[in-house]
């Protein structure tokens, strides 16, 4: 079993290893308003996961990564569920995320009881992706 946190100023290092997007004032939010976790193997810290929420009240996973070399060995569905669990003891029902469609993390979703929830195009110049596809669980 992992250890999972809030994240701390001093895993900045560490966060911006595997989160790539999200700018240096959004870390300091996920830091003081508690809306960021740390999953540590042992002392290694391992994976994070961020959120924030739809409609200003439905939680939703803005990102869910466990470092490369530790992928495989059940810490992403830890830390999802360890979310879950938190978000429900905060008297929400459900939670959302989302992935695009040409990354594999829709399976994995899946296999936890997400369900899918309709999807957003960007085909605009400078914003171009593929798909983002939504997804919701009951909790």
């Amino acid at each position: 079993m992992a250890d999972i946190r809030y994240v701390v100023n001093s895993d900045r290092q560490f966060w911006y290893s595997l989160d790539k997007h999200l700018p240096e004032e959004g870390f300091t939010e996920k830091v003081n308003r508690h809306m960021g976790y740390i999953l540590s193997d042992g002392e290694i810290p391992a994976g994070l996961l961020r959120y924030n929420f739809f409609w200003d009240n439905l939680p939703f996973c803005t990102m869910l990564f466990i470092d490369w070399h530790m992928q495989g060995k059940g810490f992403g569905k830890e830390l999802l569920l360890y979310w879950e669990q938190e978000m429900k003891s905060k008297g929400h029902g459900m939670v959302m995320t989302s992935t695009q469609t040409d990354e594999s993390a829709q399976h994995f979703y899946r296999k936890l009881g997400y369900q899918d929830a309709g999807c957003l195009v960007l085909d605009i110049p400078g914003y171009k992706q593929p798909m983002e596809m939504f997804m919701v669980k009951k909790i």
